[in-house]
């Protein structure tokens, strides 16, 4: 099944994939919600959708950022969210990640620990997966790749990387999260064990601007160039 980039998701077939919404992530501090960023996420969600006419969404989990509190705010752009994929005729997936402990509290549809698209398996990837799969779709690590001074979320592509598969590791669809620079990193310093060899991941950027992606070489080559 081949893979399509757009706009921090996954288009696998009738199936797109967004991860880390982390729905309520504030700039830091007291703010939990800045004004606007709960529809301006519903708005690309919704864009999405209408590009792509999706059979399904998966959100690869961390739907939800707080493990405490859950504002009204973060319910109604949930609720936003399951309005955008049901006015697009797409059923919307929850694959909980490690912040989604509140998720019941703004969440009634379907989940799954892990959810297959075909030879792929979805997962939030903060733990191993149980099933085997050609290839997982994950996210938890939030990536980022520095080239010429500027950061940029980027997709992490790596083949054999997990038992054998294949491993691709979305950025955060929360435009309010910095991310982690990978540049420098090395397999034990990402979070995910799906992650077993860093100088094998080749990163992919989405260039909005000219709405096509940027694919480079893996990591450890990558290195020399930068």
């Amino acid at each position: 099944m081949d893979l399509t980039y757009d706009g921090h998701a996954l288009v696998l077939g009738d199936t797109v994939v967004v991860a880390d919404c982390h729905v309520g992530r504030g700039t830091g501090g007291e703010l939990e919600f800045p004004v606007g960023s709960g529809s301006d996420m519903v708005e690309r969600f919704r864009d999405l959708l209408e590009r792509h006419d999706p059979e399904e969404v998966v959100v690869a989990g961390d739907l939800l950022h707080s493990f405490r509190t859950v504002p009204r705010t973060v319910g109604d752009t949930v609720a936003g969210l399951q309005a955008a994929a049901r006015d697009a005729g797409a059923r919307l997936v929850v694959t909980p990640g490690n912040h989604d402990t509140m998720l019941d509290s703004v969440w009634d549809g379907p989940t799954a620990r892990e959810y297959r698209v075909g030879d792929t398996l979805v997962l939030h990837g903060h733990e191993a997966p149980e099933g085997d799969a050609d290839r997982y779709v994950v996210g938890h690590d939030h990536p980022t790749i520095e080239i010429e001074g500027q950061r940029r979320p980027c997709y992490l592509v790596g083949e054999g990387q997990y038992r054998g598969s294949d491993v691709v590791m979305l950025p955060s669809f929360n435009r309010l999260n910095a991310g982690v620079r990978v540049n420098d990193m090395s397999a034990t310093e990402f979070q995910s064990p799906l992650v077993t060899d860093a100088d094998r991941l080749a990163p992919v950027v989405w260039d909005e601007g000219a709405r096509e992606q940027r694919e480079f070489p893996p990591l450890g080559e990558f290195r020399r160039m930068l």
